[in-house]
């Protein structure tokens, strides 16, 4: 193991001059279970976040939607007046239904309520990047995102958005958002093992413009599962710390987001930046998604 930059090194941007490091936080777990109500002990979740800054992370992934309201009122109680340099993401286009569901929000109204909520509850006057989410839970579906993205236009031409981002997309979506205006970021799921928008990152990598995985540890069967244990054991490190120097090591535009709300796995997390993985350790895990892509290919 071979201590590598600070927090996986930095990335820049797209067109700004937002000089993110690549280990990031991401803020959902801090709220209580099913990311919904306030956490069992609001001040732990104060304390990790102020670790989280403490060891350099500068990009807290969150959302007015998580609890709901609860993760960004805990980020304020826990970092405000933020430090110099910390930059908070949001999403918007989902709201929680009172039975905790996840219901899409992209209606013109939704999307400022939506904005005005995470200014207020972060107590910023302007967001630094906010994520527009369409698509599935897990997954993008196909169809214009015009009208959606060009309220959150004409909020950052108002001085309330900085930068946009968008979630859960396709590639053609995208095309059709870089026709409205300039996109910093994209978050899609994407891990080890579902690895289906490996050309969709690289695409975005010429372009200079970052990609955010989310669930690193999500879909996994069993069988791919236990490779990844194998791995992990062979490097003395935990299969989450190799899930995550997989992501960094797999293309330099990828940020990671990792959440927790325990100020041990933040280190871990934390501390899988400086896990090298030798090539034949890369080949092993990079299998997982070739086999899984064999054994759906039909019988001839």
């Amino acid at each position: 193991m071979t201590v590598q930059k600070k927090l996986g090194g930095t990335f820049t941007l797209s067109s700004t001059s937002t000089n993110l490091y690549r280990m990031g936080y991401g803020a959902m777990q801090l709220a209580g279970t099913e990311v919904w109500g306030p956490p069992r002990d609001v001040d732990a979740a104060i304390a990790v976040l102020r670790e989280a800054v403490a060891a350099g992370v500068n990009h807290i992934d969150t959302s007015d939607y998580y609890g709901p309201y609860v993760t960004n009122q805990i980020i304020k109680k826990a970092l405000h007046p933020y430090p110099a340099g910390l930059v908070i993401v949001t999403k918007v286009g989902a709201r929680r239904g009172a039975d905790k569901s996840w219901i899409q929000a992209l209606s013109r109204e939704e999307l400022i309520d939506g904005v005005h909520g995470n200014l207020r509850n972060l107590a910023v006057d302007a967001l630094d990047v906010v994520n527009l989410r369409v698509g599935g839970v897990m997954a993008p579906s196909e169809g214009s995102i015009e009208e959606p993205l060009r309220v959150l236009v004409d909020l950052k031409h108002q001085g309330l958005i900085r930068h946009i981002g968008l979630s859960n997309i396709t590639p053609r979506q995208l095309r059709e958002a870089q026709t409205i205006t300039e996109i910093v970021c994209i978050q899609n799921f994407y891990n080890v093992a579902n690895r289906s928008d490996d050309a969709f990152i690289d695409a975005l990598a010429q372009q200079g413009i970052a990609y955010v995985p989310f669930f690193p540890l999500g879909g996994f069967t069993p069988l791919q599962s236990s490779v990844l244990d194998r791995v992990a054991a062979s490097m003395q490190a935990s299969p989450m710390q190799v899930a995550l120097a997989w992501l960094l090591q797999r293309s330099p535009n990828i940020l990671l987001i990792p959440g927790t709300s325990s100020i041990n796995h933040l280190r871990d997390n934390l501390t899988a930046a400086a896990l090298e993985l030798p090539s034949d350790l890369v080949a092993e895990l990079n299998a997982i998604a070739e086999n899984a892509r064999a054994a759906a290919q039909p019988a001839h």
